[in-house]
């Protein structure tokens, strides 16, 4: 408990997952017991499923959309965003509370702690933090597609690289584009071979060349060599790739909290393992399910609900039994194919993809998330 007598609650990412715990609890607590901080790396959110086109092409400045502040999260500014990026986490001596340290060595004391640091990307989706060089990265990444003279090799062929190739198609119609993708099919096996041979129907129907079971190790050669030895004709090469959890600093509480593949154990409540009073929520826990923004919510209502019956004296006991996968892959403005896992597996094509999500990309319904009128 802080000096003040106040229990305190710090929230630790403010993207999809901890912006909305922040804006549910900012709703509910009382500020007279309980503060609220939210502690973000960057002062803006980045809406990702948009920033595919953001970074391709100029046509729309989705920059001064995609880019959302935080200036309306807060329920009647019902809690503090601090700006900084957490380093390290020390639990406090009875394992009640604790405290976070942020790179700049300023300590932020917590008797709740919400872990929501989303995921790592590589190339133009690895954004810096400030809002300047945010910018200059978007344009450098629209210079090098518009800029490739022989062709662009798409290093991943998950839905960022298949979204990626719709949206460069779009943009540069004549442009070759390749994806070079590790598996046999297109996407994961989460997914049925009927689906990923739809989506593989979609993007080769605008063009898109593909190699399966193959993989780019080196970024910055021309002409590309895949790992099996075939030569690939491309002067921009980019990682499209999975993204990693952001949980390198959650070691420091301890090495046993996270997986082999840095994903942060959790209990069925959202708490980790061995400590009741920390959560993590969003891309980087265990549960096994597709790391989605659109699973957020949900594991942002259950942990809520958790901490706020702890703060009253309570336990725990909203439980968590995973989503029914849904994925809407767009192949630029006009087409697409989206995937609901519910009966026998239900299959949508371009209406339906570019109605949701391919027009406008999700940016107002993310926005109004943040608070924001649009």
């Amino acid at each position: 408990m802080s000096k003040s007598g106040r229990k305190s609650i710090v929230v630790v990412g403010g993207g999809a997952a901890g912006a909305t715990i922040t804006r549910i609890l900012s709703s509910k607590i009382d500020a007279s017991t309980t503060s609220l901080t939210l502690v973000t790396a960057r002062p803006f959110a980045l809406h990702l499923p948009a920033t595919i086109r953001m970074t391709t092409t100029s046509e729309g400045k989705l920059e001064d959309s995609v880019l959302i502040p935080y200036e309306s999260l807060l329920v009647k500014d019902n809690g503090t965003i601090k700006i900084g990026r957490v380093t390290a986490i020390e639990q406090g001596k009875e394992g009640r509370d604790g405290t976070v340290i942020l790179s700049t060595n300023e300590r932020i004391h917590y008797d709740f702690l919400v872990l929501a640091p989303g995921s790592e990307w590589e190339g133009p989706l690895a954004f810096p933090d400030d809002r300047a060089a945010v910018l200059e990265h978007i344009r450098s990444w629209r210079r090098k597609f518009e800029n490739a003279k022989t062709g662009i090799i798409l290093a991943g062929g998950g839905a960022v690289g298949i979204e990626y190739a719709g949206e460069i198609k779009d943009a540069f119609p004549n442009k070759k584009v390749t994806i070079v993708h590790s598996d046999s099919q297109l996407l994961n096996s989460v997914y049925p071979d009927k689906y990923r041979k739809r989506i593989e129907k979609d993007i080769t129907s605008r063009g898109v060349n593909i190699v399966f079971n193959d993989y780019v190790d080196d970024f910055d050669s021309a002409p590309v060599k895949t790992r099996s030895g075939r030569l690939l004709e491309g002067d921009v090469v980019v990682p499209t790739f999975g993204s990693r959890p952001g949980t390198g600093f959650v070691k420091s509480l301890s090495s046993s909290a996270l997986n082999p593949r840095g994903q942060i154990k959790i209990e069925n409540t959202f708490q980790l393992k061995s400590y009741t009073n920390i959560y993590a929520i969003g891309d980087v826990t265990d549960w096994t399910e597709q790391k989605q923004a659109a699973k957020a919510p949900k594991h942002a209502e259950i942990a809520a609900a958790n901490i706020l019956a702890q703060i009253n004296g309570g336990e725990p006991k909203k439980t968590y039994s995973g989503q029914t996968e849904l994925i809407i892959v767009t192949n630029g403005k006009k087409q697409g194919v989206s995937y609901v896992g519910m009966l026998w597996g239900i299959t949508l094509g371009n209406w339906f993809s570019s109605s949701m999500k391919g027009k406008e990309l999700m940016v107002s319904m993310m926005r109004k998330a943040y608070g924001l009128a649009k």
